[in-house]
């Protein structure tokens, strides 16, 4: 695919995570996609052998997947959110399996399967159910999930110096994020709706959720990593690095989505800072019950001055966004405070701000630069 031949200007392991959707091979919608790539897949679909299109489709994708194994560095993960297929061809319904295919391909190129995430998109429509309904022997199970793919380059990332190891503390989650996210099922977050996306662009769109490559991307990188999105589309992964305070890397051949990325741009900067305090208000929640039901918690965060469950946890701190500028064509940066809002936090006796909390009139920055 194009997308593996633009991935070939990235250096090798230069890239700390991952987070993408592909094409589906054998999803209608995309079979034009596929077929542009390579005139065989229009032909095998023309003579109805589903087999050789599926093999062919996943081809073209093997050559991305080739591209993403050189580009991480050791210790790297790839996030790779996939659904099967089901269909009817030539009077034979099947099913596809693309993440099995996805999954075999990467680790014949070296990577590790790890514990994969089923994302559970359930749907209440009344004829949701395939074949002769109540009938026995003639009806299919309901395809209502998605696989979030998760696999790791060589072995476990390791913090070294003292710089590395602070990074890492300072980019750690709440204990109850952990619990929730680090779960194999995810049946909290609903598909995306892309009623302001033009009709003809949405075709080409498979866009998740903002949340899930911001969870993703929490729960495999640290701050200033650098995250790639091969099939960058909406470009969801790179907001969510912008969130998150990471660097990132988007590879799109489509120029009509470079319209829909800088509109959703415009707003980063307040979008990310109510993820953040909708985050910390999550916490203080969690935090009021817990006391109520358990009794005090054993740590203070040293940034914002609340209980926390872990001494992991000591050191967390969200940095806000300052400011955010278009710098070229595909091209943006952002500024970062280094220092924790708390503003909007209650000075309770349990979740009191500390002195050395800081405050947002400081203005030290961090800059990262974000290119597709």
């Amino acid at each position: 695919m194009q997308n593996a031949k633009k991935m070939k200007a990235l250096k090798s392991g230069s890239i700390d995570l991952v987070v993408t959707s592909p094409p589906y091979p054998m999803i209608e919608m995309w079979d034009p996609v596929f077929s542009q790539n390579n005139p065989k897949i229009r032909s095998a679909l023309e003579e109805k052998n589903g087999s050789l299109a599926f093999e062919l489709m996943h081809k073209e994708l093997d050559a991305v997947w080739k591209e993403v194994a050189r580009v991480l560095r050791n210790g790297g993960f790839a996030c790779i959110n996939i659904g099967d297929a089901a269909r009817t061809i030539n009077g034979d319904f099947m099913l596809y399996p693309n993440h099995s295919r996805i999954l075999t391909s990467l680790y014949q190129k070296g990577l590790s399967p790890l514990p994969a995430i089923i994302w559970r998109k359930q749907t209440n429509a009344p004829n949701k159910f395939m074949g002769s309904g109540v009938l026995p022997a003639g009806a299919y199970v309901t395809l209502e999930h998605e696989y979030i793919l998760i696999l790791r380059k060589g072995g476990k990332r390791e913090f070294c110096c003292e710089d590395d190891r602070a990074g890492r503390q300072n980019s750690a989650l709440f204990w109850e994020e952990r619990n929730q996210w680090f779960s194999d099922v995810w049946m909290d977050l609903k598909g995306t709706r892309q009623d302001q996306v033009d009709k003809n662009v949405r075709k080409r769109s498979g866009a998740f959720p903002f949340e899930l490559p911001y969870r993703l991307i929490n729960m495999y990188s640290v701050k200033g990593d650098t995250v790639l999105d091969p099939f960058l589309g909406t470009g969801t992964t790179m907001l969510a690095a912008m969130a998150t305070c990471r660097n990132s890397v988007g590879v799109e051949i489509d120029q009509n989505f470079l319209e829909i990325i800088d509109a959703q741009f415009n707003s980063i900067v307040n979008f990310s800072n109510d993820y953040i305090n909708e985050r910390l208000r999550r916490h203080d929640a969690f935090v009021q019950d817990r006391i109520q039901t358990k009794g005090p918690l054993k740590y203070t965060n040293c940034h914002y001055g609340f209980p926390v469950i872990m001494n992991q946890e000591k050191n967390l701190m969200f940095n806000p966004l300052q400011s955010a500028q278009k710098t070229g064509a595909g091209c943006f940066e952002v500024e970062y405070s280094e220092n924790a809002q708390v503003s909007h936090l209650k000075p309770t006796d349990e979740l009191k701000p500390t002195d050395d909390a800081g405050g947002p009139g400081r203005k030290n920055f961090k800059q990262l630069e974000l290119k597709i």
